[in-house]
């Protein structure tokens, strides 16, 4: 791919109740962007951009019902005609087979939870403006969408489950995983340092350079939205194009994930 102009752009869907949150990449992996914005605020940045890889952390659609299927059922080797999993998008049985997860995402879109209609609006009104469904089999077009999820980005960088995302051992985690994959963060480490007696005593954290789990959850997805497009080596889709394809970066999945 020829996304050496591009940004990579990564959203972080909420339900309405507060601003979502948006981050920016360059390909240099430097910041360009990482705020909190309403969603007409952020197409209209999105859809300002003349080349961009976006990825949504949130399905990009509602479960058709291929896990009722019996063809699919045989492939994995699950009963025909049997009821198990048969509420999951392939993409999210994939993941979840694999101790990866996930919401399951339901079939009729008033069913489903506040950030995930958020979700399928963001992709149906990208789609209007103009973005194309990212698939790896074809030449992509200079402005790309795609369903990055950033819990299954971080475990299968981590090789295991992550911590809880709202907690501060989550939220270094994920920060110090980002920072060695090349990203423009400050070193949470440092955080760590400035953890001393006095300060607790004081009530005092100085963690002002720790990012919140809004923006780890938004930059996770730009940087799979970056590697899908300069590292295509380091990215796998699992999934059905007509229902849905998770964007995962790595090029192997493993069985399982501890």
């Amino acid at each position: 791919m020829l996304f050496t102009e591009a940004l990579f752009v990564g959203v972080d869907p909420t339900a309405g109740q507060r601003p979502m949150t948006y981050a920016a990449l360059d390909s240099k992996l430097r910041l360009v962007a990482l705020d909190q914005a309403e969603l007409e605020d952020v197409l209209a940045f999105i859809g300002s951009l003349d080349s961009a890889v976006v990825g949504i952390d949130a399905p990009q659609g509602p479960n058709r019902g291929l896990m009722a299927e019996p063809e699919i059922r045989r492939r994995y080797n699950l009963r025909p005609g049997g009821g198990t999993w048969e509420n999951w998008r392939l993409c999210e049985y994939e993941l979840r087979a694999r101790n990866i997860r996930l919401y399951a995402t339901p079939g009729e879109e008033s069913e489903a939870k506040g950030w995930v209609q958020t979700g399928f609006e963001l992709f149906q009104r990208l789609r209007a403006s103009g973005y194309r469904q990212f698939v790896q089999t074809d030449s992509p077009p200079k402005r790309v969408m795609l369903e990055a999820r950033s819990h299954v980005g971080y475990t299968v960088l981590l090789e295991r489950r992550p911590f809880l995302k709202r907690t501060l051992e989550g939220r270094l985690q994920r920060q110090l995983v980002l920072y060695l994959e090349g990203l423009d963060l400050a070193n949470p480490m440092h955080a760590l340092e400035e953890i001393t007696r006095h300060n607790l005593l004081m009530g005092h954290l100085p963690l002002e350079r720790l990012r919140s789990h809004e923006e780890l959850d938004a930059l996770m997805a730009a940087y799979i939205a970056y590697l899908t497009a300069t590292q295509p080596e380091r990215v796998q889709q699992v999934g059905d194009p007509q229902e849905g394809l998770i964007s995962v970066p790595t090029a192997a999945l493993k069985d399982f994930y501890p």
